[in-house]
């Protein structure tokens, strides 16, 4: 599994995925409103706005492993 691969059975639920969109969204609110440190706030939006491109917009169920 290389990294950014989605297709590991890890991230198959639903409920996973919402969760980690969940933590990041969290994370990226903190830092925009008590955390004040630039950098922060841009890597845990950044990581919000992957997360969310990568586990909800385009996500595609992958084939089921025998």
């Amino acid at each position: 599994m290389s990294f950014g691969s989605t297709d590991h059975p890890f991230y198959r639920p639903l409920w996973r995925r919402l969760a980690i969109i969940a933590v990041t969204a969290v994370w990226a609110a903190l830092e925009i409103f008590r955390g004040g440190e630039p950098l922060w706030m841009v890597l845990a939006a950044g990581a919000f706005a992957y997360s969310l491109w990568t586990f909800l917009i385009v996500w595609k169920d992958p084939p089921a492993q025998p």
